[in-house]
């Protein structure tokens, strides 16, 4: 188990990860279903480059939080075989939290905004990565994991693990899968529908892996072939600029805040959902497209999910 978790999981799959974006590039050419474009493509691979490179420079700063917050941990987890299933779940429901705050703190957007830029859907996609996570402290959701007392080695290889999974569900190549499987799995499908910037598909399927939390917490969409999801941002970028698509949004909270004339306003421009000061929130766009298409709001139950007007 020791050797396994000192392991790069992330770092062996790359050889993949390039196989199969070749592999799928080649399928779309022959005719099956996805699209690719090569200025969009080169972009992904020049962020997701950058991503590495970034990762490697502040990776010394982030090793030592991690190690300073398991020092002073609760408890000692061993390192077994079910500290390592515990820790993938727990780390999967850190992720949605992660996620889901992502899209809905506009600090944690800035950086998260960069995977969603792209206007196509393919496993190139997957790569497009941010420059500055470090800078919005994106890995304080794991910390929970270190101060629980899991090892170190443990959730990073759990981490990567979980970031490995992600890549496949990056394709418009696999249609639905299982009902069984699609029930509790992430899939394409799955996260096609969280691509999607028509109203119904804002802020949801926030699931790394496991899709439960979304079911659990109230979050999951599925993909509709009578509304198939439109890819990009609300606003999409007219550039494929890396520079510009790494920085832009952190360029508009400066912006912002140098126009903000109320604290509040300031607060408004870094924490809350992105789109408040330009009226575009995903609830609102929501909201809005509900009352012209005459879509009821789903109901909750008591545990929040969402159960479907009839």
């Amino acid at each position: 188990m020791d050797q396994l978790v000192t392991i790069d999981p992330v770092a062996i799959a790359i050889p993949a990860f390039v196989a199969l974006i070749i592999i799928e590039l080649l399928a779309v050419r022959l005719g099956w279903h996805g699209d690719y474009d090569w200025r969009d493509t080169g972009t992904s691979l020049v962020m997701g480059l950058g991503s590495t490179i970034a990762g490697a420079v502040v990776g010394g700063a982030v090793a030592g939080i991690a190690i300073f917050v398991w020092q002073h941990r609760l408890f000692d987890v061993p390192l077994t075989w079910w500290s390592l299933a515990l820790c993938f779940v727990l780390d999967d429901l850190g992720y949605y939290v992660f996620h889901r705050s992502a899209h809905r703190v506009r600090w944690f957007w800035a950086s998260h905004v960069i995977h969603h830029s792209s206007q196509h859907y393919n496993l190139s996609t997957a790569l497009r990565q941010t420059w500055t996570g470090a800078f919005s402290l994106g890995f304080i959701f794991r910390l929970p994991l270190l101060l629980i007392g899991f090892p170190p080695a443990l959730v990073i290889f759990c981490g990567g693990v979980n970031l490995i999974y992600q890549f496949w569900i990056h394709t418009e190549l696999v249609g639905r899968m299982p009902r069984w499987f699609e029930a509790v799995m992430n899939t394409p499908s799955h996260h096609r529908a969280h691509h999607g910037t028509n109203p119904r598909y804002l802020d949801r399927n926030f699931a790394g892996v496991f899709i439960i939390w979304d079911r659990m917490f109230g979050t999951f969409e599925a993909e509709r072939a009578d509304d198939p999801p439109r890819y990009g941002i609300i606003r999409n970028l007219a550039t494929f600029n890396p520079l510009w698509v790494a920085v832009h949004e952190w360029l508009g909270i400066a912006r912002d805040l140098a126009g903000a004339r109320s604290l509040k306003a300031a607060w408004a421009a870094i924490a809350a959902p992105p789109g408040t000061l330009s009226g575009e929130t995903a609830d609102m766009l929501r909201a809005s497209w509900q009352a012209d298409a005459g879509v009821a709001a789903p109901t909750r139950n008591q545990a929040g999910a969402a159960v479907p007007a009839e």
